[in-house]
């Protein structure tokens, strides 16, 4: 998470230097969505979600290390849903599909290379459908995480299993910034992306389906995103190419949005954009912020516009500064966002940055073990926060100064369940 959290590394380009000026040089329509879904998730809105990612990329979390037996990687699966129930959470959002492969034997993509050490191989069990069965058996919600568009860690197709489809459609495939991508500006990837993510809608009770802030990549200096070709062919009609690419973005978030609701209209569809989607410098509808990066001009994410138009059911912006970060700052970003989504019907949480309590590498403020209780405390007087996610699993199990044992005893003294998916009976796969 984080821009670059899918790797200890990078979740520092979600942090602070992202915050910083210069960071980036360095480093359905309306009524697509039925109005009885909305009904629900207003509902849902009204009991707090407390929730934590467990991320799966380069075995950031879980599994520990590929290649741990069936067992063995179960253990530590219900080790984290357990740690969930007794730090009184009631949500684990679940990387399912980290680099284009899948935790559920997809007809689509690959066994994930996590599980195994080789990606395709079957790793014996459906981790998926545990997860599922095993959260809903705690009364946790299972939000099934995927990321749309990354493909690999590194640059070498060869290095994926023969049969990946990113190796039999190369012309599918970008490389940037040391990874591979799928190309977003190509409507055929699209359209595959969704089928391969819709796959565990159809086949999985999962309460909801959850993305990260991965759209187009993030900026690296000097190299050159190189979409000319698709750009040449369907670009046609949008004044730049960042309009054109601002707009692949959008088709990709309304189609799913569209098709996920035909699918399960009870599966709710949340996006954790970074935490800044314009600085006011930029628009004077942004925030009082001057973070260097921007989603909108960045990512060709217009996460404002997807929260507007209605496409999405819950947006968990990754604010992950402390208060009063001079860039941007936790107290001015939390109250950007509850305006953004006040009367949408679009659910807000606040993606929290547990991973930085405690890291000698973070200021001051990540020191003291009181400055996520603060976050909470200062989120509960806006009307619109309605919870927050902690990243990552790890971070919580170590809770290395306390800081999320605080939160607990802080703002979670009693348990409280969710009104969402876990309640209807459906398949766990």
């Amino acid at each position: 998470m984080a821009g670059a959290a899918a790797l200890i590394a990078a979740t520092a380009a979600g942090g602070d230097a992202a915050a910083s000026p210069g960071a980036a040089a360095r480093g359905r329509e309306r009524g697509g969505r039925p109005q009885e879904a909305r009904g629900r998730r207003s509902e849902a809105a009204r009991s707090e979600l407390r929730g934590m990612w467990i991320a799966t990329v380069a075995n950031l979390d879980w599994p520990s290390a590929p290649g741990r037996t069936a067992a063995e990687q179960k253990a530590e699966l219900t080790g984290y849903l357990d740690r969930a129930v007794a730090l009184r959470l009631n949500t684990v959002v679940l990387q399912v599909r980290p680099t284009a492969d899948a935790l559920w034997p997809s007809p689509y993509e690959p066994w994930a290379q996590c599980l195994t050490g080789v990606q395709g191989k079957d790793p014996g069990w459906d981790p998926l459908g545990t997860a599922v069965r095993e959260a809903h058996a705690r009364g946790l919600e299972l939000h099934a995480w995927f990321n749309p568009y990354r493909v690999a860690n590194h640059t070498d197709p060869s290095r994926l299993t023969a049969t990946h489809p990113a190796r039999l459609n190369p012309d599918w495939v970008l490389p940037y910034g040391g990874k591979l991508y799928y190309n977003p500006g190509l409507p055929e990837v699209r359209s595959f992306v969704q089928d391969a993510m819709l796959d565990a809608v159809r086949r999985y009770d999962i309460d909801a389906v959850h993305w990260d802030d991965y759209f187009y990549p993030y900026p690296v200096a000097g190299q050159v995103f190189g979409d000319d070709a698709a750009y040449e062919r369907h670009g046609a009609g949008f004044p730049d190419r960042a309009a054109w690419r601002r707009d692949n973005t959008d088709r990709l978030v309304r189609e799913t949005a569209q098709r996920i609701k035909a699918i399960r209209p009870g599966v709710r569809f949340g996006i954790s954009p970074f935490g800044v989607w314009r600085n006011a410098a930029s628009d004077p509808l942004g925030s009082d912020t001057r973070a260097g990066v921007e989603t909108y001009d960045d990512l060709y994410a217009d996460t404002r516009k997807w929260i507007k138009e209605g496409w999405i059911d819950y947006i968990c912006p990754q604010i992950y500064w402390n208060l009063g970060f001079a860039a941007a700052d936790y107290a001015k970003l939390v109250p950007w966002w509850n305006e953004t989504v006040r009367g949408t019907g679009v659910d807000l949480y606040v993606g929290e940055a547990l991973y930085k309590a405690g890291d000698p590498a973070q200021p001051a403020a990540w020191q003291d073990p009181a400055e996520l209780s603060r976050h909470l405390a200062f989120a509960r007087d806006y009307d619109g926060v309605g919870g927050h996610i902690f990243f990552s699993g790890r971070a919580v199990l170590a809770d290395r100064i306390g800081a999320l044992a605080r939160v607990a005893a802080d703002h979670y003294p009693s348990t409280v369940g969710r009104s969402g998916g876990h309640r209807r009976p459906g398949a766990d796969g």
